[in-house]
C-alpha cells in the first residue's frame, strides 16, 4: 500500500507565531497529537502534544505567551505520498517519530500526515507490529 492511501488527509499547517494554548486547543478540537508549523510556504517544525508538556509546561513557560517557534521540533522528516508504506515505516523506525507528514515529490507540498496508528491499521501486520516496536522502544 502507498503513503497516499493510508495517510489523513487534508492536513494544514499554522504559524510559528501561533500560540501554544492555540495549538492545544487544536490537537483537542481535531483530536489530534501534532501539527505541523509552516512559514513561507514552507514546512518549517512540528509540535507535538509532548513537546507542549516537556518544552513548555514543564520549562515553566506560559502557554498564553509562548509560540510554537519556542517549542516546535525543527528538522522535519517526511515520507513521499508515492512511498510504500513500509519504506514510511522505516522512516519512522529510524528517526524515532510516530507521525510524518506525507509530502507530494514533484510540487513538494504536504498532502496530508501519517501517523504509527495510519500504518498499524493499513500496513501488513508485519510492517505495523514492527513500526510500532522500533518507534515506541526505549531510547536515550
Amino acid at each position: 500500500m502507498k503513503v497516499k492511501k493510508a495517510m489523513h488527509q487534508g492536513v494544514t499547517w499554522v504559524d510559528p507565531a501561533t500560540r501554544v494554548d492555540e495549538l492545544a486547543r487544536l490537537m483537542r478540537t481535531h483530536d489530534i497529537g501534532a501539527i505541523p508549523i509552516g512559514e513561507d510556504d514552507r514546512l518549517v517544525g512540528m509540535v507535538t502534544d509532548r513537546d507542549i508538556v516537556c518544552r513548555c509546561i514543564a520549562a515553566g513557560l506560559d502557554p498564553k505567551t509562548t509560540s510554537a517557534r519556542e517549542v516546535m521540533t525543527k528538522g522535519i522528516h517526511f515520507c513521499l505520498d508515492k512511498h510504500d508504506i513500509k519504506a514510511a515505516a522505516r522512516i519512522m523506525e529510524r528517526k524515532k517519530v510516530r507521525r510524518l507528514p506525507g509530502i507530494v515529490a514533484k510540487k513538494k507540498r504536504m498532502l496530508g500526515m501519517l501517523s504509527l496508528g495510519d500504518i498499524y491499521n493499513s500496513g501488513p501486520q508485519r510492517t505495523g507490529r514492527a513500526a510500532m516496536h522500533g518507534v515506541s522502544a526505549h531510547h536515550a
